[in-house]
């Protein structure tokens, strides 16, 4: 026995809000990126510091706020304009790099704003072509630094079905654990029926995984199950485990584990799916 007590709060959080353990971060909180952040815009580096700013703008993850002194002065664009925002007074500033132009995208934050904003620049995370933090790239948000992805092997066998036709069968798949996500399944490539499978231009990135390499829809008989299956063939560093396996939206399909059939979850994918 694991002497283990059941904690009554943290279960009746955990019902209410699926994504509860991602959710350990308050709304403005503020904290250090201990990593080195660059951005390039058109070829150019447009900032570079060791000192930026996680802030919570909501509780799933944090955006990056950068000292005003870290962008290059050069690439900065003063439009002489302020707003009042929900955290302070920001003053607004577009970013020029050669000739590409981001307009508006850039707000410089006043004394006139919560405590340790002045000074700090909020910039569009996609008014910039790529962000680093250190060497490797991040796509889509910044990483937040209270979620935990993890690949691992295992033995546990698992049968993917939809509509009673089988997808997948595997009794070697890699389990990925994402903090507030259900556990996604990725199988190998012939444990797969690919007869099934529709290849799709769909493309996706995620922080923590990197690209998406394909995307597959299902068709059973004659109806097309859109984009169910996908597979990252350069996934990042720590999830090299899944390169070139197959995964499947659990909300959407039925999966099997160890013999025991799972629930389909409901996520933020497809909300109030089943």
């Amino acid at each position: 026995m694991s002497g283990h007590q059941p904690d009554p709060v943290l279960d009746e959080k955990r019902q209410a809000m699926p994504n509860y353990p991602a959710m350990i971060a308050r709304t403005n909180q503020m904290e250090p990126v201990p990593r080195r952040i660059r951005a390039v815009l058109n070829g150019q580096t447009v900032l570079d510091t060791d000192r930026a700013v996680y802030l919570w703008e909501w509780s799933n993850y944090p955006q990056y706020y950068i000292p005003v002194s870290d962008i290059g002065p050069d690439v900065l664009i003063d439009e002489n304009r302020e707003q009042k925002l929900s955290r302070g007074t920001a003053r607004r500033h577009g970013l020029r790099a050669g000739d590409v132009n981001r307009p508006g995208s850039v707000r410089v934050y006043t004394e006139d704003s919560l405590p340790g904003m002045a000074g700090l620049a909020r910039i569009d995370w996609d008014a910039i072509d790529a962000w680093y933090e250190e060497d490797e790239r991040v796509y889509v948000h910044p990483r937040n630094p209270y979620v935990r992805v993890d690949a691992l092997r295992s033995t546990r066998p698992v049968r993917v079905e939809l509509d009673g036709v089988a997808l997948a069968e595997s009794a070697s798949p890699v389990l990925v654990f994402e903090t507030g996500l259900p556990t996604r399944y990725y199988v190998n490539p012939t444990e797969v029926d690919l007869i099934h499978l529709v290849p799709t231009a769909t493309e996706t990135e995620c922080p923590y995984k990197g690209t998406t390499s394909r995307y597959w829809s299902v068709r059973i008989g004659d109806t097309v199950h859109d984009d169910l299956a996908w597979s990252y063939d350069f996934p990042t560093r720590q999830l090299l485990p899944i390169a070139g396996l197959i995964a499947f939206y659990n909300e959407k399909v039925d999966i099997t584990l160890g013999g025991h059939p799972l629930d389909r979850p409901v996520t933020h994918f497809f909300p109030g799916s089943h």
